[in-house]
């Protein structure tokens, strides 16, 4: 066990192979050293599978994440598009150091870290991105500067035009979280000229308004069109993990109709 704080440490998985991050007793990553490429937490396996469809095997992307945790999504974008560059942006000044020091990096990882709040620190770095993941929010406690149309539209705007953004959110049972933020997400994209929210998650989440983490995702990588739209389904859907649920932009704005009701 390597203990950073009283509240955050890294101890050996309990269940399989590898190592988690604890803050505060929860489990918040996990991280196999010898196989990078493998996702082991649910929601980061569907964000993973989203980019691995929106684009060819091995292609290099430029990526933003907004949340560092223990580096998983870094560690696998190096394990399966080496020659990617990356950037985090993360609120704790130490967290990225104990991180990276008790659980190294893949060789060769190109990864640039800013310290500080994810709006403002957005705000310093140029150029855009092929994909943006966001795995800050902590349901009703987040921050409202973070969760309001004006971050998404602040987001949205550095993605290339083959960008897409991935949202992971963490909520309670009634899902009144997701549905907010579905809600803001949805506006802006559709104001951007797309669809759009889809929504990937274990199906009894959804289906039950269980608590646990959905992703939203939106951008230009993601298709348009009756056809297009079902055979991305089928593709996210075939690859797990399962039971999962993946609606399109129409069938997440049902779902968050219904929330409301």
């Amino acid at each position: 066990m390597s203990k950073f704080t009283d509240r955050t440490r890294i101890v050996h998985a309990e269940f399989y192979d590898g190592w988690v991050l604890e803050i505060d007793g929860d489990i918040q990553s996990h991280v196999d050293l010898d196989d990078p490429g493998l996702i082991r937490f649910e929601y980061l396996r569907r964000i993973g599978n989203v980019l691995d469809v929106c684009w060819p095997p091995t292609q290099p992307i430029r990526i933003l994440h907004l949340g560092a945790g223990a580096l998983t999504l870094t560690r696998y974008v190096q394990a399966t598009r080496p020659g990617s560059r990356q950037t985090v942006i993360e609120l704790d000044p130490e967290l990225v150091t104990f991180v990276t020091s008790q659980l190294p990096l893949p060789h060769g990882t190109d990864l640039q870290v800013l310290i500080g709040d994810a709006r403002a620190e957005l705000k310093k770095v140029a150029g855009r991105f092929d994909a943006i993941i966001v795995d800050i929010f902590t349901g009703s406690d987040t921050a409202t500067h973070l969760s309001h149309d004006g971050f998404y539209r602040e987001i949205l705007q550095r993605l290339t035009n083959r960008g897409v953004l991935l949202v992971n959110i963490g909520d309670d049972d009634g899902l009144e979280f997701f549905s907010h933020q579905a809600r803001a997400l949805h506006r802006v994209a559709v104001h951007a000229g797309w669809d759009g929210a889809w929504t990937l998650a274990d199906a009894t989440t959804l289906e039950q308004r269980l608590a646990g983490n959905a992703v939203l995702a939106t951008g230009p990588a993601l298709p348009t069109g009756r056809h297009k739209a079902a055979a991305l389904r089928s593709q996210l859907a075939a690859a797990g993990p399962y039971p999962v649920k993946v609606l399109t932009p129409g069938e997440t704005m049902g779902l968050v109709e219904n929330i409301g009701r």
